[in-house]
């Protein structure tokens, strides 16, 4: 089973737990816990594509959508799942949507579905190496892309500003006033700092926010990611932003994941952040935040 798959999990528990609390907001204190897991077999076929990779999740009317990183095969499959008693009884994964990638190359992270406008919202982490950029999107029910928004130029593959390769788009929600999308960076730009390490660093990431009507970014603010939370006993390891809620305005859960490599499957560590922006800087005009002052948004733990 993938670490993307556990993402998926995790990401699940922590959106249903939390639909429960986030819409009363004069909620002042969540907590959020595990309640259970489904081991969806790994050679589920559904139409002919094999269900793995899920990298987003969301809920709506009784139906789950997820999404899937495969680029050769950019999809969303839509779901069942059964929780008497908040233990998870059964997933039936019961059809799938295969995009048409108008845009030559999908790596499809998060999804939402936005019931005012009826649509799924999408992002695309792109393909930095080879000049493709991640990208915000709607689909129709054929898996045409519709609506593509503007995404800040920093966000762009031959930005000056240097988004990473695999570590652009990977979070997204719907607003709390449920006026546009909030998009989550996994890893700082290269101009912003580097990437975590496990001895501490700074390196902030950017939460833009998309305006649904002007379909453009009209704020940001930048948090600081933790540290990598196992050293790793291997060459590879990772911590960046994987999902985020606004379940208050300016005030956010978001899910960070740490990954190091030695550790066979313990090599992941999920933490959950609250994140509070509302004294935040707007750096959406900020070329580099290592070279200019900013007020980051607060971070502590749920």
């Amino acid at each position: 089973m993938s670490n993307l798959f556990y993402r998926f999990l995790f990401t699940f528990f922590c959106l249903s737990i939390f639909s429960c609390k986030s819409s009363d907001s004069k909620q002042k204190n969540l907590s959020v816990k595990f309640l259970s897991e489904f081991i969806v077999p790994d050679n589920l076929l559904i139409d002919g594509t094999l269900v793995g990779g899920l990298s987003g999740i969301d809920f709506y009317n009784n139906q789950y959508y997820l999404v899937c990183d495969d680029s050769k095969t950019p999809r969303v499959y839509f779901a069942t799942i059964d929780i008497p008693d908040t233990i998870i009884s059964n997933i039936s994964i019961d059809s799938v949507l295969i995009l048409k990638d108008s845009l030559h190359f999908l790596d499809l992270e998060s999804i939402r579905y936005n019931s005012q406008l009826n649509e799924i919202i999408l992002t695309s982490e792109g393909h930095i190496n080879t000049k493709k950029s991640p990208s915000l999107f709607s689909i129709n029910e054929r898996g045409n892309l519709m609506n593509l928004f503007q995404l800040p130029i920093s966000f762009h593959a031959e930005s000056n500003q240097m988004p990473r390769h695999n570590g652009t788009l990977e979070g997204l929600t719907i607003s709390y006033d449920k006026s546009g999308y909030w998009l989550g960076m996994e890893l700082p730009l290269k101009s912003d700092g580097p990437e975590p390490k496990f001895e501490e660093t700074k390196s902030p990431v950017r939460i833009t926010y998309i305006d649904d009507k002007t379909e453009k970014a009209e704020k940001q603010f930048s948090y600081f990611l933790d540290p990598i939370a196992k050293n790793p006993n291997g060459k590879f390891a990772v911590n960046g932003l994987t999902d985020l809620i606004e379940y208050k305005k300016d005030v956010f859960m978001v899910i960070e994941r740490s990954y190091s490599s030695g550790y066979g499957n313990q090599g992941n560590t999920i933490k959950l952040f609250r994140v509070d922006s509302r004294k935040a800087s707007n750096t959406l005009g900020k070329s580099s935040l290592k070279d200019s002052k900013f007020t980051p948004a607060k971070r502590s733990f749920f």
